[in-house]
């Protein structure tokens, strides 16, 4: 039985993505099963898959796993063959940092700049405390880069779990025209190079729904 990915929206649905494009990238098969967001209906349909009523969500067989991270390191439990963690421990520790402080981090990113596939040259103002967020993510696609990037554009060489991490930022600073440097620029467009990202994006542009909150921007 393959397993099953319940998300959100692919247009606005960030938290879905990093799974999604984790599974797609390792070449894993899945079936996909799409909730739109904001509508009378999805708490229910959510709550159908799973008691904590966020997407995503993965099942395989009878285990039901929810939350992005957890999704992630079960994946990379599950399939070993795909390396999805870098095979040093040094390295290992590095990548689940990042995607922890990911996970748990950046406030002001998530509520200014919501991420919106569809939208491209969005113009919002940039508080000092969003500001510290995107140095933040600078320094860390720097400080990999300066170590790993002469094994290839991932940010620890090849893809992993910090990059399926990261991918929702990637099209956030596209969608707000945050400009990067040269040291940080490297990662973004290999994420965007990427088939699976490729097929996310061309999904998400197709969807007609508007959740209004998510629509940031002029």
């Amino acid at each position: 039985m393959k397993p099953k990915l319940i998300i959100g929206n692919k247009n606005y649905s960030s938290w879905s993505l990093r799974p999604w494009l984790l599974m797609k990238e390792a070449g894993i098969e899945f079936d996909e099963h799409l909730i739109l967001l904001d509508t009378p209906t999805t708490k229910k349909e959510i709550t159908a898959f799973s008691e904590a009523g966020r997407v995503p969500i993965l099942q395989l067989g009878d285990t039901t796993v929810w939350d992005s991270l957890a999704i992630a390191e079960t994946v990379a439990e599950r399939w070993p063959e795909k390396k999805l963690w870098p095979e040093d421990a040094d390295e290992r520790a590095h990548a689940r940092a990042i995607s922890a402080e990911m996970h748990s981090g950046f406030p002001y990113l998530r509520d200014c700049m919501p991420m919106n596939c569809r939208a491209m040259g969005r113009l919002i103002e940039i508080p000092d405390e969003l500001g510290e967020d995107i140095d933040r993510i600078i320094a860390i696609w720097s400080e990999c880069h300066k170590h790993y990037g002469d094994r290839g554009g991932w940010l620890f060489g090849t893809f992993s779990v910090a990059d399926a991490m990261y991918a929702p930022v990637v099209v956030r600073l596209r969608t707000y025209g945050i400009n990067l440097p040269v040291s940080a620029g490297y990662y973004p467009h290999r994420l965007l190079e990427s088939k699976a990202m490729q097929e996310w994006l061309a999904a998400a542009e197709c969807e007609t729904e508007v959740i209004e909150a998510d629509e940031k921007g002029q």
